[in-house]
């Protein structure tokens, strides 16, 4: 396994609050001819939940490194909490937790030991792993050796060590991959405690449902670039079909699907004439998800 480099970070505390936690300025990196990020500029605010969203090899993972200071930007910067990233990464470490998709505990010990090792590592003394073992759904299972755990248990586990020092910024990774619905749910509620503390949240993740429950605003990349960022809400006015879909009896017995659009001069007409006219089995609004968007913007799927 991976040695995690040992860093005597101490957190920063009674610092301004700041009304971006996260600004990133013109972010360029390359690997070699390929442009994993080109010149993206965003900002996140203290408090909020960003979804960051986009396809494998779309630079999700370069931007993260970048701002979390594993990869030094070749142009533009990385602004965390007022905050230089390449200027001062030790200082910016203090206040932030991050948990990736792929683990990186300390196996052989249990998952107490990984918390109250990292609870050296950043400062934070008093600790007790409790409550934040509790918290992840991991009472009962704190004095196994991580090697036993499954892979859900240790995306829990990766996400109480985020914790640890009460971060003012969380950095998600997948958080709920490989997790049952119950221990999924946990996840989420914990990401929105957090939020609820003060905390900003940049959550990447496939899931566009979870995306949509969790974030306060979404933002698409693509190719390197940001091709649209905004609330859910506003992105499904914006680039959406509202609909209603009726499934209505036909005279074989059998169903036939309607659909009407919504927002339309036609649409009260419309309506008037499937229930005067049809017989009216089941009807539902539908509305378009964050993945039909992005197809509609890149014309390309998220996995």
């Amino acid at each position: 396994m991976e040695v995690l480099e040992v860093l005597k970070i101490e957190p920063v505390k009674g610092d301004n609050m700041v009304e971006d936690a996260i600004i990133a300025d013109s972010l360029i990196y390359h690997y070699g001819r390929t442009k994993a990020v080109d010149g993206i500029s965003f900002s996140v605010g203290e408090g909020e939940i960003m979804g960051f969203l986009g396809p494998n090899g779309a630079g999700k993972t370069t931007t993260v490194n970048m701002l979390t200071g594993q990869l030094r930007p070749q142009k533009g910067q990385a602004t965390l909490l007022g905050i230089d990233v390449t200027e001062n990464p030790t200082k910016v470490k203090a206040q932030i937790g991050v948990s990736f998709e792929s683990t990186n505990l300390y196996e052989l010990m249990s998952a107490e030991e990984n918390l109250r090792l990292f609870a050296r590592l950043f400062g934070v003394s008093p600790f007790e792993p409790d409550e934040v073992l509790d918290r992840v759904g991991l009472t009962g299972r704190e004095k196994d050796r991580v090697e036993g755990y499954s892979k859900g248990l240790k995306q829990r586990l990766m996400v109480a060590r985020a914790l640890v020092n009460r971060p003012r910024i969380l950095f998600l990774d997948e958080p709920t991959d490989g997790l049952d619905p119950v221990s999924a749910e946990a996840i989420r509620n914990v990401i929105l405690e957090e939020r609820d503390r003060g905390a900003t949240v940049f959550l990447t993740t496939h899931d566009m449902v979870e995306a949509d429950k969790l974030s306060d605003r979404v933002a698409f990349i693509n190719q390197g670039k940001i091709v649209a960022m905004d609330t859910p809400y506003a992105l499904k006015q914006s680039y959406g079909k509202r609909a209603l879909k009726a499934e209505v009896a036909n005279h074989g017995g059998g169903l036939k699907t309607v659909e009407i659009v919504m927002d339309s001069p036609e649409t009260p007409e419309a309506m008037r004439r499937l229930f005067s006219q049809e017989r009216v089995v089941t009807i539902h609004s539908e509305e378009a998800t964050l993945e039909d968007i992005f197809i509609h913007i890149t014309g390309r799927g998220l996995s």
